[in-house]
């Protein structure tokens, strides 16, 4: 590849937030610095699915707007210090590549020299040893590289930084000790060999060898610096100022570990280690306007790593019907028959104790809740991801493929596969009047529905004879672009006889067609329709 264009990059990203996710559990088992505190690796991939959220949110232009997209979603998103390192390292790539079409290796160059000038400005007291040796090392290694070709550019930066990370052992006297290099500097060298890969189309494994799981001992080593411990980490998003350096002397005067770094455009992350959570949110008050405030305990984050989880996986599904097929498929489940909030979701997904969960909604209308639910269950330490789901049939698709013995990157991925391969309708009785894509409904008219959308109107009232009807009818729309298993889930209201009629008529119509009913009880649709 002569250079990196904007679909370039989204494959980037994406593959970053795949690598991290695969090397999340091993970054942070060798996270002594700063703070013991294991969590560097959950921190980057946090930081790295945000910016990846808003590329994709973006629209499709030149390198430089997406690499722009990327840098503002991981300041956004940013966790912890290496979140913040990660945010500026984008935002130097962003700056060099704007106005550009496409990343050469030149652009790279200076890329990576911008970087490594943002990532060590945004750490109040830079050590070597750590992340920072790491992107240093590759941003001289590029700007010494003899070719503008941009393959070679990149896999020069990536093999110096591999070096520079297996001399970080050497560099801080608490990672020798560890018998560990620097966990920020593994996760930035993930990035690089990703980057690598993508160029050049071919595996650049330059992880060094000498990396084992962190000891006891290396769970209770003091920082290296010399000041006395603080107990709490507080990050928060600051806008409403164009000004910092007062925060930032205000806050080194409360602990350590200070940063306060913008995106160029106004937003501000601000993070800092102390023991006054109130004085570090007051400065920023005294500065602008903080938002999205979170803070961590050091010490709970140390002994969360040994006793929190219980299990690697787990399955949520949020769903109004079958609810007891659901759990006896192993899925916790949240009953969506009555009024859920953001606590009751969070309850759940908590009470799972599982390192990864995956939540399936089966109802689109729970957003805002599930949204709440899961910034508080990934701020604590869970990783939580959605699968796209929008109906209990979906649900029940993507968990008949759930493998737990999958990496759970992928079993999220064939999950969501299953989801999109079934095509969703439901049956369920008008409660009011309204004008639909096919015509007014009264109340108590039957409605046909094909993906969200009323498809199909029965005058009413309802009758067996008329929902038994109705059903055939839009279950043969359904089938119209083929399918080989329909799967009904049954509600309240579902007369007696439905799923005999429907068996008969698909017997004369597609003969080729499973048809497979599991009691559901829901008391809003008369049934749910899946056509996979």
């Amino acid at each position: 590849m002569h250079d990196l264009d904007a679909v370039a990059v989204r494959r980037w990203a994406d593959a970053c937030v795949r690598s991290l996710d695969a090397n999340r559990e091993a970054i942070d088992q060798i996270n002594v610095f700063p703070v013991p505190d294991g969590d560097t690796g959950t921190n980057l991939l946090h930081t790295m699915q945000s910016a990846l959220d808003a590329l994709l949110r973006a629209p499709m232009s030149g390198v430089g707007e997406a690499l722009s997209a990327l840098a503002k979603g991981a300041l956004a998103g940013a966790r912890g210090n290496s979140g913040v390192i990660l945010s500026q390292a984008l935002r130097g790539l962003a700056e060099a590549a704007k106005d550009l079409s496409s990343l050469t290796g030149t652009a790279l160059r200076q890329a990576l020299h911008r970087a490594d000038e943002l990532a060590t400005a945004a750490v109040s007291n830079p050590v070597a040893g750590t992340v920072l040796s790491v992107l240093h090392a590759a941003a001289e290694a590029a700007k010494d590289t003899s070719t503008d070709e941009l393959d070679e550019v990149v896999t020069a930066a990536a093999k110096a930084g591999a070096e520079a990370l297996a001399e970080t052992p050497r560099q801080l006297a608490v990672l020798a000790k560890a018998g560990v290099v620097d966990a920020g500097g593994r996760g930035l060298l993930v990035l690089l060999d990703t980057l690598a890969a993508i160029v050049t189309g071919k595996e650049l494994a330059t992880l060094p060898a000498n990396i084992v799981p962190r000891t006891l001992e290396s769970l209770t080593t003091d920082r290296e610096a010399g000041s006395a411990e603080f107990e709490y980490e507080v990050m928060y998003l600051l806008d409403g100022t164009d000004e910092v350096d007062q925060l930032k002397i205000d806050l080194n005067q409360l602990g350590d570990c200070v940063s306060a770094v913008g995106d160029g455009d106004g937003l501000w992350t601000v993070h800092v280690h102390c023991n006054d959570i109130g004085a570090a949110i007051e400065a920023g008050v005294r500065t602008g306007r903080p938002h999205r405030i979170t803070v961590q305990r050091f010490a709970d984050q140390i002994a969360a790593q040994a006793s929190r989880f219980v299990r690697d996986r787990a399955i949520v599904v949020l769903a109004s019907g079958a609810v007891d097929l659901f759990r006896a498929e192993g899925a916790s489940v949240v009953d969506l028959a009555r009024d859920v909030t953001a606590n009751d979701l969070l309850s759940t997904i908590a009470g799972t104790r599982a390192r990864h969960v995956a939540v399936l909604p089966g109802d689109p209308d729970v957003r805002d809740q599930l949204d709440e639910a899961i910034a508080y269950a990934v701020a604590a330490g869970q990783d939580v991801v959605v699968v796209p789901t929008f109906s209990p049939v979906q649900a029940l698709a993507a968990l008949a493929v759930h493998d737990p013995s999958r990496r759970a990157g992928d079993d999220v991925v064939a999950m969501a596969e299953a989801s999109a391969a079934t095509r969703r309708g439901e049956l369920e009785v008008s409660d009011r009047e309204a004008i639909t894509w096919v015509g007014r409904c009264q109340p108590g008219d039957l409605l046909g529905m094909l993906d969200g959308e009323v498809v199909l109107i029965e005058p009413g009232p309802a009758s067996p004879e008329n929902l038994c009807d109705l059903a055939c009818r839009l279950v043969d729309r359904m089938l119209g672009g083929g399918g080989e298993l329909v799967t009904l889930i049954l509600g309240e209201a579902c007369p007696g006889g439905l799923v005999e009629t429907l068996e008969d008529h698909l017997r004369v119509t597609h003969p080729e067609v499973e048809v497979t009913a599991y009691p559901g009880g829901q008391p809003d649709a008369v049934i749910f329709v899946g056509v996979e």
